[in-house]
This record gives C-alpha cells, structure tokens and sequence, in this order.
C-alpha cells in the first residue's frame, strides 16, 4: 500500500470520527431550538416586562424600574402566602392518599396492576377545566357531600377552624384544597409507583429473615428505597399547585385567591403587563429556592 493511500484512509476514518462525535449535537439541536424559541425567549422577554414602566396606551419602556416587586410583594403578599399554604396542604395530602395506593399496585395489586394504573391517569382523559367542574357540582350547596357531613356535624367543626364557611363547602380553602388534591394526585401515585416497583422484593424477604417486623422492612427498606419517588411526586405536585388558578377561581371565593389569580388578573383584566411580569418572576424564584433548600434536605437527587 502507497504512503498516500495509507494517509487518505487515516484522513477518511478521523473525519468519520469527527462526525460521529458531533452526530449527538445534531441529534439535540431541534429540541434546543425548541428550548430556545418557546422558553429562554419568553423568559427574557418577561424579565424585560418585569422592569418596564408605562401604560397600554403610551406603550411600556423597559425603564428598569424594580418598584414593580416591591410593589407586587406589597399588594399580593396574602396571595403569595395562600398558595404556598393551599399547594402544601394538598401535596402532604396527595402524599398520604397516593402512597398506600403505589404501594398496592406495585406490590398487591397482580393482575390488576395494568387497570389501577388506567384508572391512576384516567382523569387524563378529560381537560383540566371539565375535572374542577366537576368538583363543583360535587361540592354543591345540595349536593349529597354537603347533606352527609351535615348530618355528621363535620362542617360545624370545620368551619369552627375557618375551612369551611357554615352548611357549605364552595367557596372555602377546604374546597380548592380538595379540588387541588384531586387534579394532581396523579402525579403523585406514579413516580411513587415507578419508585416502588423498582424494589428487589429479595430485599423484604431477607429483612423478614432476619425477623423484622412488617412495620421494620416499611421503614428501614421500602421506604428509604422509595423516596426518589416521594421527592419527585411532591415536587411534581407542589410546583404546579403554587401557581394553579383555576381551583381558585371556580371553587373559592375572593378570599382563596392565590397568586395565579392575581397574575391572570393583572395580564387579562387591569392589563399591568410589568406587574404581572414581576409577580411571576417572584413566583418563580420563591418556588426555586424552596425546591433547591428541598432537594438538599432530602438527600437525593435522582428523581425517580
């Protein structure tokens, strides 16, 4: 074989390998355009509302004015308050109902496992909006729960505790938690699900050899085992709950608002473009120092 024959292979071959190097780059280039055009614009975009001044008739001007936080934290500060506590509560309760149910299906449930988990996403099916209303009919002044826990005294202590306004479930925080809970319990169950399933079930029998009891092999091993699926459902579940409005709006009343209403309001109806900017941007940053300050506290950081 020639010099120049041996020097055109090796050429050949190092740009064959160059391409391959490069043949993942190619491969994630639609999906950062896609990042690109519809997420790190819009957010510059909003950053940029957030420090504007002006009116929609003489037009906004970025004019760096960051009165627009301190203001929005001035007049919304209840809101921002409001929906950290309703999306608290519901995801501790989404935790509590969810994880007895992953815990079924991964474990109990045998051949019914692929139907449970139809019916765990079956709420899917539908759009949000038709799942809240009917959370409304169901929670109706003459609806058959009102008319049960009327006649269990439930609501007089309920409402003693300011959950529930008196005889009446609508429009009160005890109704946007439930409705809260309800819409994203799914996502919930099936990280926890995905967690658990995972389990090696030699692991529950070598602790029972070892004579642990039930409540010892839940403690020392599923549930360590499990909790990349805990920390990714009540992250799952707290992130969009903090900045739902439509719960709010359909089964509270003016004082359950939270502070996705108040951005709506802001961007639809007083049409304050720089406030709602600024609002979202303190949602945003709340949200991600609460999740940063979790994520270490839980000591994982692999999400399922």
């Amino acid at each position: 074989m020639s010099t120049g024959s041996a020097q055109g292979d090796a050429s050949g071959t190092a740009a064959r390998r160059g391409r391959r190097k490069l043949t993942p780059y190619w491969l994630l280039l639609p999906a950062g355009l896609w990042l690109a055009l519809f997420f790190v614009a819009p957010f510059f975009y909003q950053a940029s509302t957030s420090v504007q001044s002006g009116s929609l008739e003489d037009g906004f001007r970025v004019t760096w004015d960051f009165t627009n936080y301190s203001d929005a934290l001035a007049m919304y500060g209840p809101h921002f308050l409001r929906s950290f506590l309703y999306a608290a509560t519901a995801t501790v309760l989404c935790l509590l109902i969810g994880y007895p149910l992953a815990y079924l299906i991964a474990f109990r449930a045998g051949r019914w496992r692929g139907l449970l988990l139809v019916m765990v996403i079956a709420p899917f099916f539908t759009s949000f909006l038709i799942r809240t209303l009917a959370w409304k009919t169901i929670l109706s002044d003459a609806g058959p729960v009102v008319g049960v826990l009327k006649s269990l005294h439930v609501l007089d202590v309920t409402s003693q505790l300011g959950l529930t306004g008196d005889d009446r479930l609508l429009a009160t925080p005890l109704a946007v938690v439930c409705g809260l809970t309800y819409n994203f319990l799914p996502f919930m169950i099936l990280p926890l699900y995905s967690s658990l399933e995972r389990i090696d079930l030699s692991l529950h029998e070598a602790a029972r050899d070892l004579y642990a009891t039930p409540a010892t092999v839940f403690r020392k091993v599923t549930f360590p085992l499990s909790l990349p699926g805990v920390v990714a459902g009540t992250l799952l579940t707290f992130i969009p709950a903090s900045g739902d409005y439509i719960n709010a709006q359909l089964l509270g009343s003016p004082n359950t608002q939270m502070v996705g209403n108040a951005i709506q309001k802001q961007f639809l109806n007083v049409l304050d473009y720089p406030a709602a900017a600024a609002m979202s941007f303190i949602l945003m940053a709340i949200i991600l120092i609460a999740v940063s300050v979790y994520m270490r506290k839980a000591g994982t950081e692999e999400l399922v």
